[in-house]
């Protein structure tokens, strides 16, 4: 990881209320995917806990870590599950531990090298790794003005992520779901505000992307109307084919 990703990564604290707000979850159906009949299931790089709220309506045994202190707290605060920090590539916790690791947004951000081996080692024999991104449609006209603005690249960063893991892990499966995310003008500005290149702007930078973001809301919606977010979800779940040292 260069020293300007590594920043980009760094950057989410600093925006972690903004997050928490604006953020979607994730479809049901997406979710049964990833995990399948795991039972104990880490969420690594969870964040808020956006991913790690639907693992805990379904009575899961759920373990979070995230490395950004303020993500963390902010996951503590509104969840009752076990969390700490910890990183991709060195998670804390103890080897085959965890029948499946789900990555909800984040494994463009971790080093392949150190995290394959590291989720390989907490997994036990036949886990699975599930990856998971929740894009934007910008097919939609609105959609893709604001994000003009607030920069692309999500499906660059997902099939580039995804073509990163490879051996002890195998037998890929794909999966693609859409929804929608019904939100508010505060809440688009929230979602545009806590992306990662938003976040690491100058503050005068920030809040001239922000008023132009305003700008294209205030020409496509009417005020206090709901704003639906259309969203494609796509999922990658690899299956650990031995035990690590065999």
């Amino acid at each position: 990881m260069d020293d300007d990703t590594a920043s980009h990564a760094r950057s989410f604290g600093a925006a972690a209320d903004a997050y928490a707000r604006a953020r979607p979850g994730y479809p049901d159906d997406a979710v049964d995917f990833l995990v399948g009949p795991a039972r104990r299931v880490l969420d690594l790089g969870a964040g808020t806990g956006k991913f790690t709220s639907a693992l805990v309506a379904r009575g899961l045994d759920v373990v979070a870590v995230e490395p950004s202190t303020r993500m963390l707290a902010q996951l503590r605060a509104d969840l009752p599950v076990e969390a700490h920090e910890g990183s991709a590539e060195a998670t804390g916790l103890p080897d085959a531990s965890v029948d499946a690791v789900v990555v909800a947004q984040a494994w463009h951000w971790v080093d392949p090298a150190l995290a394959v081996p590291e989720v390989a080692r907490v997994l036990r024999p036949g886990g699975t790794l599930g990856l998971v991104w929740n894009v934007r449609d910008e097919s939609v006209p609105w959609v893709s003005r604001v994000w003009e603005i607030a920069q692309r690249g999500d499906e660059h960063e997902m099939r580039a992520s995804v073509e990163t893991v490879g051996a002890p892990f195998g037998a890929l499966r794909t999966y693609r779901t859409r929804f929608e995310h019904v939100s508010d003008r505060a809440g688009i500005l929230d979602l545009v505000a806590s992306r990662s290149y938003v976040i690491v702007l100058p503050q005068e930078e920030r809040a001239a992307v922000l008023a132009e973001v305003g700008r294209v809301l205030d020409e496509e919606f009417a005020p206090g109307a709901p704003i639906r977010v259309p969203y494609v979800t796509h999922c990658a779940r690899f299956t650990l084919q031995h035990p690590r040292g065999r």
